[in-house]
């Protein structure tokens, strides 16, 4: 379950409530690059690939703890993940970067 503020951006809200890979691959832009767990994932093809691994790899529910508005095109999200994950608890900073309706850049890192 993710929950999701109302300020953030709809591209945002969207990719934080989707629930498989395809619908959350649609707030992407066809060049954009996610960095997470140390690994840069550049243009459609591999973000989708990225999405389906990560949708496909563990099970954990996600609760927003915060959001920030850096700029008009920039936000941060944090989540905290519980989950069969190594670890099992972490909070992840979302690094966003929106290009119009859309995610150009994301980056996930605790």
């Amino acid at each position: 379950m993710t929950t999701t503020s109302p300020d953030l951006p709809a591209v945002v809200r969207g990719y934080l409530a989707a629930h498989d890979p395809q619908t959350a691959v649609r707030a992407f832009t066809d060049d954009a690059v996610v960095v997470d767990d140390g690994t840069t994932h550049r243009g459609a093809e591999a973000v989708r690939g990225w999405l389906q691994r990560s949708a496909s790899e563990y099970t954990y529910t996600t609760e927003l703890t915060g959001t920030q508005r850096i700029d008009r095109d920039h936000w941060l999200v944090v989540q905290h993940l519980v989950g069969d994950f190594p670890g099992g608890v972490v909070d992840l900073r979302y690094r966003f970067s929106l290009r119009g309706d859309h995610i150009a850049e994301l980056t996930i890192a605790p």
